[in-house]
């Protein structure tokens, strides 16, 4: 209520009426009518009345169970009579409802609404839809566990709480969407979680206004500070155990119904070159291949680009024993090496993206089958050089190592970007472009963090969990990154 309106009721002699009131005032007792008329032209809404004992049933057969619908409220009320539903309706399943729109809510959650004399009541029938726990396709591990999220948020939730079994472990319930409300489920361990973060971002989700949400990776482009960036700032995931290393990390995790993914924040650039596999192994083993993870972004970064610019400006940076294949290689080629590079590069990721969308079977046999015969026609035709031919397949192959697959595809989107600048101005090109992107990276954060953290700013002992997998026994503190209090979590000594 505005201070105008206050005024005017202060003149006027009339009460004053709070918002709190207000709200409570507009609140409209559900009844059948009214519930049966929202219900209007859907085929799958049942009214079922009991008329000897005065008691009307109306439910959507598509979201209950037949077995728990018939045993807590088929059969009660079939041999009931007026007399008797009382006691029915005493007992703990049922819940009474004071609000139409929360009975209207309860009905689409799966849960049947019971009218009785003006009261409504609502009783939790509901049936789990979707798939069972099963292995996650886009993230396989070698060793660890290797179950998966699902579609179902009460699920994926027990996942967790299987895994963190904590009083300590506390769920923060949300919704998003305008026209269709999801639920949002917010999940930290309170004493090691900031508290200032976790309410960061629950204002961030409440002020969302979109008629719906479906997944967990559109919900992070709607919170995220540079929604403009290439880069993703929230790192999702479908593996249970990778999101518990990260709540017990500190980070804050959110889960939305329908969403096989989780999503955790705070994050860094160089949380994406994790991966759970770096924990079940050995600490040096961990840590070479989490180096060589690094590797390969820079390859499938810059491999392509370099080629680019020292067949185009810089032949004196080619070894003389490999120039004289280049040149052979490159006589009989009718393209400059920028649209030689271009056109190679956009045909591996249409093989890429045919890959993926085909049938598990076939696409992993056009992939295969299709780079082998179009590269070696496209040699054999003069169309490419075959030494651009294995740096390209080198630069796709390396794009595999990075674990996440949102940041691969950032990093092969701009992989373009630099062959462009590599082809326009050689080295020179490369630098700017390196130049602009560390620029842009170290301007990203993530709920207030750096995005470069431990780099900048420097830590020495979150480097010990970043560029390397150190031994458990030397991980002693909790990432800066989550801001935490409760900085201790290994108390180990060697």
């Amino acid at each position: 209520m505005t201070f105008l309106q206050k005024l005017l009721n202060l003149f006027s002699n009339q009460p004053v009426i709070n918002e709190t009131q207000a709200e409570t005032d507009s609140v409209t007792p559900p009844s059948l009518e009214q519930t049966i008329t929202a219900f209007k032209d859907c085929m799958d809404f049942n009214h079922h009345a009991f008329k000897q004992c005065q008691v009307d049933v109306v439910y959507l057969p598509t979201l209950v169970g037949n077995t728990e619908l018939f045993r807590d409220v088929i059969h009660p009320f079939t041999h009931a009579g007026e007399n008797d539903v009382a006691g029915i309706l005493a007992r703990g399943t049922y819940q009474p409802v004071q609000d139409s729109k929360a009975c209207i809510k309860g009905i689409l959650d799966g849960k049947a609404s019971v009218f009785f004399r003006q009261t409504a009541y609502l009783v939790d029938v509901s049936e789990a839809i979707g798939r069972t726990i099963e292995q996650s396709e886009t993230e396989t591990v070698i060793t660890g566990p290797h179950d998966g999220f699902v579609e179902n948020i009460s699920l994926n939730i027990g996942l967790l709480r299987n895994r963190i079994k904590s009083s300590k472990l506390k769920t923060v319930k949300l919704q998003v969407g305008e026209v269709a409300k999801s639920d949002v489920v917010l999940m930290y361990l309170e004493g090691i979680a900031d508290q200032e973060l976790v309410q960061t971002l629950i204002k961030r989700i409440q002020n969302i206004e979109i008629d719906m949400v479906t997944e967990g990776n559109m919900l992070v482009q709607l919170i995220e500070e540079n929604p403009n960036s290439v880069f993703p700032q929230f790192m999702t995931t479908e593996r249970p155990d990778a999101i518990v290393s990260k709540i017990v990390g500190g980070r804050i995790v959110g889960l939305i119904d329908g969403s096989p993914s989780a999503f955790c924040c705070p994050t860094s650039f160089f949380d994406f070159f994790s991966s759970p596999d770096d924990y079940y192994s050995r600490w040096l083993t961990g840590t070479a291949i989490r180096l060589l993870r690094l590797v390969g972004f820079i390859l499938t970064l810059g491999l392509t680009s370099f080629y680019v610019s020292a067949t185009t400006f810089h032949y004196e940076m080619i070894p003389h024993t490999m120039l004289y294949n280049l040149v052979e290689s490159r006589s009989k080629v009718p393209f400059p090496p920028l649209l030689e590079a271009l056109i190679m590069e956009t045909t591996i990721e249409l093989l890429r993206e045919a890959g993926a969308r085909l049938p598990s079977k076939i696409g992993q046999t056009i992939g295969i089958v299709g780079g082998i015969v179009i590269g070696q026609a496209a040699v054999q035709a003069g169309f490419t050089s075959n030494i651009l031919i294995i740096t390209v397949a080198t630069s796709a192959i390396s794009s595999f190592v990075v674990p996440s697959y949102i940041m691969s595809a950032s990093i092969r989107l701009i992989r373009f970007g630099f062959i462009i600048l590599a082809g326009m101005l050689g080295n020179l090109g490369l630098v700017i472009g390196i130049g602009f992107m560390v620029i842009h990276l170290a301007g990203i954060t993530n709920l207030g963090t750096s995005y470069l953290t431990p780099v900048a700013p420097m830590n020495v002992n979150d480097s010990l969990d970043t560029f390397v997998r150190g031994p458990f026994w030397l991980l002693r503190k909790r990432p800066s990154i989550v801001k935490t209090k409760n900085k201790i979590r290994n108390k180990m000594r060697k």
